[in-house]
């Protein structure tokens, strides 16, 4: 059980509340004065741009959605966990879970009912409490509408009955244990607003700003491909981001995203190259950050696409259905030369499906199991599969086809481009041809099963679950006009047995276990080859912001946390040259804290008699 002690608001006695309206009321002409922020460079703000405090932080990834039932991208995903609050967090440090919407959560002695103590101190952006029934409806809706399900249907197949009893108690039931029930990554939203939506395959929550949350921001802006803008919330529970606004500003193009860092025009980019990291290592007003990852990059075959009714669909080359032609191509990618070459040592060279930055469940392959860099066995299995080259020395199977491959490639990732050189010379060597289409939108030719092999990579939540379940035959389309939850339509019995094992499991050293076969289980059915576990490279200016929380605290990543720490956390430059001292502290600068000290000198009587007892915060 964790627990965390609730807050308790004081009643304040009239008289006290009529001196601080007062002293308020006399300072007020102050407080509405323009504010006067001094820059870096020592030049002042007049107030004509407002003189916020802006980070701008700099992102290459299209936004699939706002809807949190839909999303899946990591910029989606991390927007989500700056607007909506999850029933538990991960702690900064090492990220065991914390409390979020829920203060504590108690287990029955079967596991199969879940009780969790929903904070009384959250409320909704336009001020309506935020309960136990929100969180109730979220689950129940998902349960519901697989369309709703989307993104985060995982964590709910397995839950029997969801209630909420009073508002400050949710009650969750299960078919059988779920070791996933203190980690549950999905926001809860707002039931007064979300039950107004119809067809939720189709509702982007992109239409109607601001867009209510109980998060640390609310997003009160967004256009496609160009920015998503948010700002403060006033009333969030753990205390108020010190910043008047957060962007994120879209860049096709990483050098122009690195030219805008130059110039001061954006505060944070992150997925630089080892070019970018160099040059910017030796800027004035610049810090880089060079933190292991939590993501990996692979290369993922497709499998044959298909639906859950049986339905085979998609343009998938046939020859990568013979495991030998899979196992050949991974032998024939270098994948030291990837982290030496592309990476340029930024970066760990892959191996299992889990990032080494999460120990427990990190695996990688005995000797005698590893598919290693060995163009001549990968010539022997196309030799002895059947494909042999012409006379043009091109690889022909037997049914006279060609091995000639398409390979899906972001076309804002650098790191595809380059890898795809290096994998058409080697293929090539072996009489292989690929075609690397460099594409905006991938989503479309993915879903549709329209690839041959695309590069592929996720973030990895230190409970290991989501990623896990895309893999399984429950995550395929329902029927072939469907889009599923599945990754590239992997569909296994033996992994599915072990994921069923593993979600069931409370043990923590047995469950590791059972994640590392189920790691070893994707490698010898050969559909993906992890070649790479990157670094997450990144930089800011300092002049903008003076100090900003990784994750873990020592030696972390900044952008695509495990909760929100970053961006709540942020100090801006001016503000702690005045004074200010981080997150939920005041958010205005020297003009305004003078104004604020008069209230402070009029009400000290007050608050000294009426002093009232002091809560808890709930700070982790």
């Amino acid at each position: 059980m964790v627990t965390n002690a609730p807050a308790h608001s004081a009643h304040r006695q009239p008289f006290a509340r009529v001196l601080l309206a007062s002293a308020l009321v006399a300072a007020s002409a102050a407080v509405a004065a323009p504010r006067t922020v001094e820059a870096a460079d020592g030049s002042r703000d007049d107030g004509r741009n407002g003189g916020k405090y802006v980070l701008t932080v700099a992102v290459s990834q299209s936004v699939d959605s706002l809807s949190p039932f839909l999303a899946q991208r990591l910029v989606s995903t991390s927007l989500h966990r700056l607007m909506y609050e999850y029933l538990t967090n991960y702690d900064v440090k090492d990220a065991h879970p914390i409390p979020g919407f829920a203060t504590e959560w108690t287990a029955s002695p079967d596991k199969l009912t879940w009780t969790y103590k929903i904070r009384r101190n959250s409320t909704w952006s336009d001020g309506r409490p935020a309960t136990a029934m929100d969180a109730a409806w979220t689950f129940n809706r998902m349960m519901a509408d697989e369309n709703a399900a989307t993104a985060n249907g995982s964590f709910t197949a397995n839950f029997k009955k969801v209630t909420a009893p009073d508002p400050e108690t949710l009650v969750i039931e299960l078919k059988k244990p779920q070791a996933t029930m203190s980690a549950l990554d999905v926001p809860i939203v707002p039931k007064h607003v979300w039950e107004k939506v119809g067809d939720f395959s189709k509702f982007n929550n992109d239409k109607q700003f601001p867009v209510v949350g109980n998060g640390p921001y609310i997003l009160t802006d967004f256009k496609v491909d160009q920015y998503v803008k948010l700002k403060p919330n006033p009333g969030f529970w753990r205390g108020v981001p010190v910043f008047d606004e957060l962007v994120f500003k879209y860049y096709k193009d990483g050098d122009a995203a690195v030219a805008a860092l130059r110039k001061g025009e954006v505060s944070f980019v992150s997925g630089l190259t080892p070019a970018q990291a160099a040059s910017l290592g030796s800027a004035g007003n610049i810090k880089v950050n060079d933190a292991p990852g939590r993501r990996f990059f692979a290369l993922a075959t497709n499998p044959g696409a298909r639906s859950q009714d049986g339905g085979r669909f998609g343009s998938g080359h046939p020859a990568l259905l013979d495991p030998a032609v899979r196992k050949a191509l991974f032998h024939a990618v270098d994948r030291k030369s990837i982290v030496d070459k592309v990476f340029q040592g930024h970066a760990v060279e892959g191996e299992g499906y889990i990032p080494p930055r999460f120990t427990s469940y990190f695996w990688k392959p005995s000797p005698g199991r590893r598919i290693d860099y060995d163009p001549a066995e990968a010539a022997r299995l196309l030799d002895r599969a059947g494909y042999r080259r012409n006379s043009s020395g091109r690889r022909v199977g037997e049914d006279g086809r060609a091995l000639d491959f398409r390979l899906l490639c972001h076309a804002t990732d650098p790191n595809d481009k380059a890898v795809g050189k290096y994998l058409q010379e080697w293929w090539g060597e072996l009489g292989i041809a690929l075609k690397v289409d460099c594409l905006d939108n991938v989503s479309d030719p993915w879903v549709k099963g329209d690839y041959d092999l695309a590069f592929d990579g996720w973030s990895v939540n230190p409970d290991p679950d989501f990623v896990l379940s895309i893999h399984t035959c429950s995550a395929l389309p329902a029927t072939p006009k469907d889009t599923g939850a599945t990754d590239n339509f992997i569909c296994d019995k033996k992994y599915d047995e072990l994921y069923e094992q593993q979600a069931a499991e409370y043990d923590p050293a047995r469950r590791a276990e059972l994640v590392r076969q189920m790691q070893a289980r994707l490698y010898d059915i050969g559909y993906m080859n992890v070649m790479a576990y990157p670094n997450a490279v990144e930089a800011y200016r300092t002049d903008q912001i003076k100090s900003i929380t990784t994750m873990p605290e020592n030696g972390g990543n900044i952008y695509g946390q495990d909760g929100y720490w970053s961006w709540w956390s942020a100090k801006p430059a001016a503000a702690a040259a005045h004074g200010g001292s981080g997150a939920g502290a005041s958010r205005t600068p020297l003009t305004i804290g003078i104004a604020m000290a008069a209230v402070v000198v009029i009400a000290g009587a007050v608050l000294t008699a009426w002093r009232r007892r002091a809560t808890a915060d709930d700070r982790e």
